[in-house]
């Protein structure tokens, strides 16, 4: 055989094993089926294995462990396994194994427990980056791409920024979404979107698939094409014992003085409260409703995702009671999870439709998904509530 033919079989060959698991040449809605037997680049094991009826198999190598074991997390909220930690089984090959489910189509974030010290999946190549130790991504498929895959339509484009701030006096970074086909000479509203405790602006963007669910409810025609801005609102540390008392003023000091100047200078917006929407989920939910809810002259749009506040009509007064606010706002959503509103976490978001309610305010309040405090529950928030009804 000639080295022509030898090159064409060997081209032949690569190509027909490129869809292995995890082999991260496609952004494919189930990188996790194993469908060619093979083991991701360096792991020792597959894990995890996800399998057509959506049960899923853990495995390690860990000979020498005594125990095993998948603790709480968005797993167990999925599959009403409450809190104690799930066991795997020991092989006499050292390899433990665990297989669960089914669960629903989604993706949840998950960690393993070796002799009770929690890690992440040493195996599996997926793995989120945030401001907390990295955990491991769990991606169940169903029959083809969900709402949150990249599918085949127009895509816009994330666009990292990192610039010097005078408040927190160092450099940072903020991402920026804009839409396909977008256009330097039309104006476009634009939504600044915060994470939680931990989060990232990057989290957005991987855990969220914001940018995924925005292409693909413009190309069903669902929402309107807008920038989102993903700024970094970890702006002091989250275990400081003043955390509560500061970050609001910081934080809106940032979105005032650098954020949105930053925004408005490098992209075509619409420079004008109801060209802009302030959302964001839990801690970055509270960012919004405390610091977006004191400046309508930047805000006309909000969207509280899984946040509120027990004794908003104490920490929320002026808002509440300006007799114009009906007409200052355009849209205000407050949402968290089915299985949210099933815990302690709603508490607060109930206080704050409460409050709402009691003073006339006008706002869309919405319990939907499958899952709790997680990011199952704002990735369906984004998708099948808020943007569609952002700017309409």
């Amino acid at each position: 055989m000639n080295k022509h033919w030898t090159y064409i079989f060997g081209l032949i060959l690569f190509t027909n094993s490129v869809y292995a698991q995890q082999a991260n040449i496609n952004l494919e809605y189930n990188p996790q089926e194993n469908t060619e037997g093979y083991t991701p680049f360096s792991a020792q094991v597959n894990s995890p294995e996800v399998h057509n009826d959506q049960t899923v198999t853990f495995r390690i190598k860990a000979p020498n462990a005594e125990k095993v074991e998948l603790p709480a997390g968005a797993i167990h909220t999925a599959l009403d396994k409450g809190r104690e930690p799930i066991p795997f089984t020991k092989g006499e090959d050292g390899i433990w194994t665990l297989t669960i489910g089914p669960l629903k189509p989604d993706m949840y974030a998950y960690h393993l427990l070796v002799d009770g010290i929690q890690i992440a999946d040493p195996n599996n190549t997926y793995a989120a980056f945030t401001a907390m130790p990295p955990y491991s991504q769990l991606i169940v498929h169903g029959d083809g791409p969900a709402y949150y895959d990249a599918q085949i339509v127009p895509h816009g484009n994330v666009t990292r920024h990192i610039y010097h701030s005078d408040v927190t006096e160092g450099e940072r970074e903020l991402y920026v979404y804009t839409p396909p086909g977008y256009k330097a000479d039309k104006k476009y509203p634009v939504l600044y979107l915060l994470g939680g405790s931990g989060e990232l602006p990057s989290n957005w963007v991987y855990d969220g698939r914001v940018n995924f669910i925005m292409d693909n409810l413009l190309a069903e025609e669902k929402a309107e094409p807008m920038l989102i801005a993903i700024p970094n609102n970890q702006v002091i540390h989250r275990n400081h014992p003043q955390h509560a008392d500061l970050t609001f003023d910081i934080f809106e000091k940032e979105l005032r003085e650098h954020v949105i100047p930053l925004v408005d200078k490098s992209y075509s917006t619409i420079q004008s409260p109801e060209g802009r929407a302030i959302s964001g989920l839990s801690m970055g939910g509270r960012h919004s409703m405390f610091i977006g809810f004191r400046s309508l002259d930047k805000f006309a749009n909000f969207g509280i995702l899984s946040a509120g506040d027990t004794d908003a009509e104490t920490s929320l007064k002026q808002f509440l009671n300006d007799p114009d606010v009906n007409d200052k706002v355009d849209y205000l959503f407050v949402g968290q999870g089915t299985k949210e509103a099933q815990s302690f976490f709603n508490h607060r978001c109930q206080a704050l439709h409460d409050a709402l309610t009691n003073h006339d305010i006008e706002h869309d309040y919405y319990i939907g998904g499958n899952g709790g405090h997680d990011w199952s529950t704002w990735r369906h928030l984004l998708y099948y509530r808020f943007l569609p009804n952002l700017w309409k």
